[in-house]
């Protein structure tokens, strides 16, 4: 491929795979578990601690639902002991299945994820002469496990969990555009479906000035069944800094992408 004219780097959890079912759902396993059956929540609970901006990571987030459980009964976290270890082993074992180490022998509710893109929408970005990847907060493992088994993408570029902190700090995001190779000035998309995406694109713009930097916003799935949750949902990313909010990801089509360069 010659120069790019455009990159776009795209989240993967809620954008490329539909994760109400498998990351949201082991999330509410766990808290549920870690409280003795207490509380489980409820989606709009998940969305809630997503819509503060800072809880991309779903195990920290399990986590601090735990903790918010306890505060709400008049505990103290400080006095309460988490092994967080504990929490991401009881996840993984959820998410990935108990043998979580091995992807060939995944039998959790990773196996189920709906796909949101397919191959033939990134080999017609490539034929635009956009260039693309992916950053997310989604481990390299699973993240490789959707991206090369389920869609059959070639070594795509990816910045897992494992590579850069975790959102909204940008350093993952300016990673992925180094891996791509394109011209300093070359425009960026970034495709989200949670605040802490949309922040990203707004911390990366502020130390790089040099070249656009756009924020996209996608509805997950899981907002798209209720009118007043979809309402919502847009908004947030709207005032988190979405350009537009996309009800799908394809959409995104690379004549629109060419048009909003600037």
């Amino acid at each position: 491929m010659t120069e790019p004219l455009a990159l776009v780097i795209f989240d993967i959890d809620g954008v490329i795979r539909d994760v109400g079912s498998s990351y949201r759902r082991a999330l509410a396993d766990t808290v549920e578990h870690f409280t003795e059956g207490a509380y489980r929540p409820s989606s709009e609970d998940i969305d809630q601690l997503k819509a503060e901006g800072v809880w991309n990571n779903d195990w920290e987030g399990s986590e601090e639902l735990i903790y918010r459980y306890w505060e709400s009964q008049g505990g103290d976290r400080s006095s309460r002991t988490l092994d967080f270890d504990e929490v991401v082993a009881f996840f993984q074992s959820r998410y990935r299945g108990e043998s979580a180490e091995n992807p060939d022998q995944w039998t959790g509710y990773i196996c189920d994820e709906p796909i949101l893109a397919q191959r033939p929408y990134f080999d017609g970005l490539t034929a635009a002469n956009i260039g693309w990847g992916f950053f997310s907060g989604a481990t390299r493992g699973s993240a490789q496990y959707i991206l090369q088994r389920r869609i059959g993408l070639e070594a795509p570029v990816l910045v897992a969990m494992e590579d850069a902190p975790g959102k909204p700090d940008p350093t993952g995001l300016f990673a992925t555009v180094a891996h791509l190779a394109a011209h300093p000035t070359c425009p960026v998309f970034y495709v989200g479906d949670t605040v802490a995406d949309m922040y990203v694109v707004q911390n990366a713009a502020k130390l790089d000035g040099d070249r656009p930097w756009i924020a996209v916003g996608v509805l997950p799935p899981h907002v798209q069944t209720d009118a007043n949750r979809q309402a919502t949902h847009r908004q947030r990313l709207q005032e988190a800094g979405a350009k537009f909010v996309l009800n799908q990801v394809t959409d995104l089509s690379p004549e629109m992408i060419l048009a909003n360069r600037e």
